[in-house]
């Protein structure tokens, strides 16, 4: 868990902050997090119950700065959506379209290379592939995508498909998991994001995303991958229907499955946004559970390296904040992302390095750039 534990503040403080812990219910969570224990289900529990968020936010800091000091990394990249075409049907989901749909699009390989060329002149790490379960498309496909970036940019890291994309290469070209994932390697992809896993709780996937794999299919899928060599993030979408007892269970299942395999880089708590959904009747998170949903991951996932802030769904400005929350990573400059934005009347969401160098800054922490991978350019 990190690198060593944080020293015990002088008494007159410790004190203080005894007191607050103790009027916020976290006294045990405190010292916990004082002396490096791991935390139960029963603490991740009293996390989201305190109402003294800062509270939780300054344990989360502590957890933060003891795996990463000051530093804030962020990566240069571009993000592909090459298809919207999708037949799961998730109910929070407002970036797909059934295949008769006039707005329905899939990229060919060529379209994709335009794209990237679009940014040649930028230097990039990372190119980020993600799409809908599009049932027409051959296993070649998913391939010769990834074929198609490496010609283009040889140098570039590809971080392509997410596990509920991997289930459907593997069933479209009948061959399993592992032997998906290791012809995926092969034409170049180099890391799997952390998409798809929406929340682990059999009575969410029932009621938003039943066409979907459940939690146990995707978390045998990223053991696969790390199996073979491929780093994963992980995800988890809130601010919908949820409850708290099950996003605790959704970090203790994951925070599993890391001690066995160690695979996964980092985790993104993925802000719900209820506009264009089959739930647009309901409100959607707030900066306030933004923020609380950012440290309790933090505080529970203590064998993941890095907790990341996606800037484009939660804004840069609460990005900013959120690195005094847990938060250590702030994504990259995204270029181009179609998921929860409308194309037509949204302004595309890009952040030029420049402008990423200065949000860390201006947090009052110290940027470092990544690569896919967090090897760091010095």
């Amino acid at each position: 868990m990190g690198v060593g534990v944080t020293t015990r503040p002088p008494s007159k403080v410790g004190n203080m902050l005894e007191q607050t812990f103790d009027r916020a219910g976290l006294r045990e969570v405190y010292e916990k997090v004082l002396a490096g224990e791991r935390l139960s289900f029963a603490d991740g529990m009293r996390l989201y119950e305190t109402p003294d968020l800062n509270a939780v936010g300054y344990l989360a800091n502590l957890v933060r700065e003891r795996w990463h000091g000051n530093q804030a990394y962020y990566v240069r990249n571009q993000h592909i959506n090459y298809t919207n075409i999708c037949t799961k049907a998730c109910r929070f989901c407002s970036f797909y379209v059934r295949p008769q749909d006039p707005r329905a699009y899939c990229l060919t390989p060529e379209q994709v290379q335009e794209k990237i060329r679009r940014f040649l002149s930028l230097p990039l790490a990372e190119v980020h592939i993600v799409g809908g379960v599009n049932p027409k498309l051959p296993y070649e496909y998913y391939l010769d995508l990834v074929r198609a970036v490496k010609e283009v940019r040889p140098g570039v890291q590809v971080k392509a498909y997410t596990m509920i994309e991997i289930e459907q290469i593997a069933r479209v070209g009948r061959k399993t998991v592992r032997e998906t994932l290791l012809d995926l390697k092969a034409a170049g992809v180099e890391v799997l994001p952390g998409g798809g896993a929406e929340v682990f709780a059999e009575r969410v996937h029932a009621e938003l995303f039943p066409a979907k794999a459940g939690f146990t299919r995707w978390l045998e899928i990223a053991r696969v991958a790390h199996e073979v060599g491929l780093f994963t993030n992980a995800t988890l979408l809130y601010g919908h229907v949820e409850q708290p007892a099950e996003k605790v269970q959704h970090f203790l299942r994951l925070r599993e499955v890391q001690d066995e395999t160690g695979g996964f880089l980092a985790f993104l708590p993925l802000s719900w946004h209820p506009e264009n959904t089959a739930l647009s009747h309901l409100p959607g998170p707030t900066g306030v559970q933004d923020l609380r949903e950012i440290a309790v991951a933090r505080l529970m996932l203590d064998n993941f390296p890095h907790i990341k802030s996606f800037w484009v769904m939660n804004t840069p400005s609460l990005t900013q904040v959120a690195l005094w929350y847990g938060v250590d990573d702030v994504d990259g400059s995204v270029l181009e992302y179609e998921i929860t934005r409308d194309p037509e009347t949204d302004t595309q969401q890009v952040l030029t390095q420049r402008q990423l160098v200065a949000l860390i800054r201006e947090a009052g922490r110290e940027p470092v750039e990544r690569d896919a991978v967090y090897n760091i350019y010095e």
